[in-house]
């Protein structure tokens, strides 16, 4: 009998994809952007390169950018239905939008790489492998592990920023990682879910917040890879960035007993403490009685303390022109019940204890539990 052999006949690359786009999806690919517009095609077409027929998807979480990044998704999204596009309105930050892209997903694995092009998608593949082969529930792709190429993105000065977070997170955390601030990582989703209502949508440092949270320790797994320089944009790191950063470490360190927002409403109302104090100090010197130089103290404090608060605090939520204005009336109003007290306190004290400082100090810590409950739910 005569056997007849033919040749094997290859798949058209474009067939892969199409069958991987009817299987469930396995893999959710998270990006959050901002002004990421002229990024967003590159991006895609590298995720296809590199996942081939991986049932993939990619959910592109954008902060209402002015340049129309959102649009641009759109339009990709028509053509390929493994693309989608959750537009934020009025809400910021790359933690919040991590969380919801995530939250969106159905997938088994989720994984969170930046729109600017500095992460090497190559790397997915083998993050995927450990996922897959149960030898990890987080694999991050760290800057700073032995055999990671140069971090050649960041210039000089934040690379030293960087590297001082990366140290202080470790500090913090018991899981030993090199790189506990990464962006770029990949994780079971139900890992993800199980700590969900506790993380901060705050910030950008979702994965120390992600391992900080955890009931029970993940196994994880870093893998090397070198940090691109940014292709186009700017950077979204700041001071208020930093602070952020702080202010969520010592959450986890008090087991989320002080928020980061509380951290900086905080540090805001320590700068009016010292407006208080300056303003206080200058009236009662002047022959003033102490009880209106208290009032006026307290009310030159609290202006200060909103219009910090709005530019640094809340950012996210910053009101300009007429809402500005509202809010101030609506800061005051509530502040009004701290305010009494600060006054009463304040003037009570004095009469037993004439030392004009303390006296004005512990008036102003009675109202300021007080007023940031009760504005950041009202103002905010």
């Amino acid at each position: 009998m005569i056997e007849a052999s033919f040749p094997a006949v290859l798949e058209p690359p474009r067939f892969a994809e199409a069958r991987a786009a009817l299987r469930p999806c396995e893999l959710t690919v998270v990006v959050p952007t901002f002004n990421e517009g002229r990024n967003v095609e590159r991006l895609v077409e590298k995720l296809k390169a590199c996942l081939g027929d991986t049932a993939w998807q990619a959910i592109f979480v954008d902060d209402d950018s002015p340049d129309g990044t959102s649009d641009i998704v759109k339009r990709l999204a028509a053509g390929d239905n493994r693309i989608q596009c959750l537009r934020r309105i009025r809400r910021r930050g790359l933690a919040g939008a991590v969380i919801e892209g995530a939250m969106a997903s159905a997938a088994p694995y989720v994984a969170v790489i930046d729109g600017d092009l500095q992460h090497d998608e190559t790397l997915l593949p083998a993050m995927l492998d450990a996922l897959r082969e149960g030898r990890a529930d987080l694999v991050i792709g760290s800057r700073y592990l032995d055999g990671a190429g140069p971090v050649d993105g960041l210039p000089p000065l934040r690379r030293l920023g960087s590297q001082a977070a990366s140290w202080f997170g470790r500090l913090a955390l018991t899981a030993p990682v090199t790189d506990p601030v990464s962006g770029f990582f990949m994780i079971r989703r139900t890992a993800i879910e199980a700590v969900a209502p506790r993380l901060s949508p705050d910030g950008f440092k979702i994965l120390f917040d992600i391992i900080a949270s955890q009931p029970s320790p993940l196994r994880i797994v870093e893998l090397p890879y070198g940090f691109r320089e940014r292709a186009d944009g700017a950077s979204k790191m700041d001071g208020r960035v930093a602070l952020d950063y702080l202010g969520l470490v010592l959450a986890k360190r008090t087991h989320d007993l002080i928020s980061p927002r509380m951290l900086v409403f905080g540090l805001v109302g320590a700068s009016g403490l010292v407006v208080h104090l300056a303003v206080l100090h200058g009236l009662f010197d002047a022959g003033l009685g102490f009880a209106w130089a208290q009032l006026a103290a307290a009310l030159t404090a609290m202006t200060s303390n909103y219009l910090i608060n709005n530019a640094i605090t809340y950012r996210d939520r910053c009101k300009k022109g007429a809402a500005l204005i509202l809010g101030y009336l609506k800061f005051c109003a509530l502040c009004s019940v701290g305010l009494a007290a600060n006054v009463a306190v304040a003037a009570m004290l004095h009469e037993h204890v004439p030392v004009w400082w303390l006296a004005g100090a512990s008036g102003a810590a009675v109202g300021s539990l007080w007023n940031y409950v009760s504005t950041s739910v009202a103002v905010w």
